[in-house]
């Protein structure tokens, strides 16, 4: 009887030890959040980015990902409330989103309240003492205005005009022109605000070229960055026209038409994958994306906006195993390996940047991360 029970309790427990290593190797799914803007004046940029997440494999790290995409329109409070439910209600592990930067900032106070990690795909100022779970994806404001300021100032460029939203992203701009144009000798004539939902710039365009400016500063997004640029070219001004990296899309060149030629943009480097070097290790991942991406929706359907969404995924690609290490997906502790893992992981290769993340420097960027084109015959040309 005695041997008998002794084997009786080693199967037992033997197999309560296959069962506890089952049960561990079924991991809650990773539950990723989405809010972007599908409709409403940031829908060039969400539409895209929305497109991308069909793009998603089924597991990342070998467990399954669910994710719940929001519109949100790019209202701030709309942002605000779906970024909330899906934390209290979706339980998510991350937030994405979202789509242009007041909105995003909306999200990154939630998710800083709720100390959950944060993928944001607009620029935004990270304000100190808050950057600790939002990581930015798109380049900063910064990086790329040194790029357009660089130019202006190789073309003897000496006064700008700006004509720029008249919230958060002009203010970026502003900012980035007072901090690196102005050192640089550049100065700023004219500082022209307007709606993102403004049907015309009519007066804001007849001030400026009032101004003269050697050059005119557009600091819009998405299709809303094609009114200055019509309104100043049908009052004749001549000069040359730049614009950010917000304003990347074909729907921009579609709209603004003849009026777009010759125009100067910061971009990210996935509008010219294909051309970079070998060498460049945003080339493989920028590719991959491009071939996935118009594979599906066809020829010439690529932005910077959907390949931030899928860098997104290159992140988390190098991320989640690491974190799977600490923690399972649904747990706080998973969420905090997530955020460590974010700034010990190095050298990120993704289709727009190459990232290195720090507690500090939540952009983690540098100038692999952008490339100058113009708009020639009515597409996208590099600027060597």
């Amino acid at each position: 009887m005695g041997i008998l029970r002794g084997l009786y309790l080693a199967v037992a427990i033997s197999s309560a030890a296959s069962f506890s290593f089952i049960a561990s190797s079924m991991a809650q799914d990773l539950t990723i959040g989405v809010s972007i803007s599908t409709t409403g004046q940031g829908a060039a940029l969400g539409i895209p980015e929305r497109n991308t997440i069909t793009l998603f494999p089924e597991q990342i790290g070998g467990v399954k990902i669910k994710v719940i995409q929001l519109d949100d329109a790019g209202d701030p409070t709309a942002a605000t409330t779906n970024a909330r439910r899906l934390i209290t209600e979706n339980k998510v592990d991350v937030l994405v989103g979202s789509s242009i930067t007041p909105a995003t900032i909306a999200i990154a106070n939630v998710a800083f309240e709720a100390t959950v990690p944060h993928f944001a795909l607009a620029p935004m100022p990270v304000a100190a003492g808050k950057e600790k779970w939002t990581i930015v994806l798109p380049q900063p404001v910064g990086l790329m205005a040194k790029a357009l300021f660089e130019h202006m100032k190789k073309n003897n460029v000496k006064t700008v005009g700006l004509i720029g939203f008249s919230d958060s992203w002009g203010d970026l701009w502003v900012k980035s022109f007072k901090d690196i144009g102005e050192p640089m000798g550049l100065q700023m004539v004219a500082d022209e605000r307007y709606a993102r939902a403004d049907t015309s710039v009519a007066g804001q365009a007849l001030k400026l070229v009032s101004t003269n400016p050697d050059a005119v500063l557009v600091a819009g997004s998405g299709t809303a960055a094609a009114l200055p640029q019509i309104a100043l070219r049908e009052r004749g001004y001549k000069g040359p026209i730049y614009q950010t990296h917000g304003a990347v899309t074909k729907d921009f060149i579609k709209i603004a038409g003849k009026s777009a030629e010759g125009s100067i943009l910061a971009s990210g480097p996935v509008v010219a994958a294909e051309l970079q070097a070998d060498s460049a290790l945003t080339k493989a991942p920028g590719v991959a994306y491009v071939t996935a991406y118009e594979g599906k929706y066809g020829k010439d359907t690529r932005t910077q906006f959907g390949a931030h969404m899928w860098d997104t995924l290159q992140i988390l690609n190098r991320i989640v195993p690491v974190a799977l290490k600490k923690a399972k997906p649904g747990t706080q502790e998973f969420r905090e390996a997530i955020r460590t893992a974010l700034e010990s992981e190095r050298e990120i290769a993704a289709s727009q940047a190459v990232y290195n993340f720090t507690a500090t420097n939540r952009y983690g960027v540098d100038d692999r991360a952008r490339i100058l084109i113009t708009v020639k015959n009515g597409d996208w040309d590099v600027i060597k």
